[in-house]
């Protein structure tokens, strides 16, 4: 005989608050939006900030590099950079290395913004209202999930 128990037989795997992509798109949604006042007197959007955080980890950095490592597909990336470009936080030029390469380049404006943006994860934190090791769980659980779809893409 296969009985479940009563829980576990009760337990509808198609209700919306039992999918992890409901989850998922709900806070993601929520955080950024935490995120849009605290950019806001920055003058960028969270798209524009991922991109500033890469390059405040390396620049320069080419167009190439810069969709890897945020993930994203040149024709997301391109409108954003040409963006910030306008706002005077970055520079776009051909590689010396490599002609077909653009390299994206921060300027002395772009520099300098990343001391204002100093304050951004401590608004961020106190506005979730949680701890900085639950923050680190989450995004190490994240990534995690990342990972695996990833392996399976």
């Amino acid at each position: 005989m296969n009985e479940q128990p009563a829980a576990e037989a009760s337990v509808d795997v198609l209700a919306l608050e039992n999918q992890v992509c409901f989850a998922l798109a709900v806070a993601a949604r929520g955080v950024i939006g935490v995120y849009r006042p605290i950019l806001e007197p920055l003058g960028l959007t969270h798209p524009q900030y991922l991109v500033m955080l890469a390059l405040w980890e390396r620049s320069p950095r080419t167009v190439r590099d810069l969709g890897d490592a945020l993930q994203l597909d040149p024709a997301t990336l391109s409108p954003l950079l040409k963006r910030l470009e306008a706002q005077g936080y970055l520079t776009r030029a051909r590689s010396p290395r490599d002609e077909r390469a653009l390299d994206v380049t921060l300027t002395d404006a772009g520099r300098a913004l990343r001391e204002q943006a100093l304050a951004i994860p401590p608004q961020v934190v106190d506005r979730l209202g949680m701890s900085l090791d639950e923050l680190g769980s989450l995004r190490d659980r994240l990534t995690d999930v990342i990972a695996a779809v990833g392996a399976r893409g």
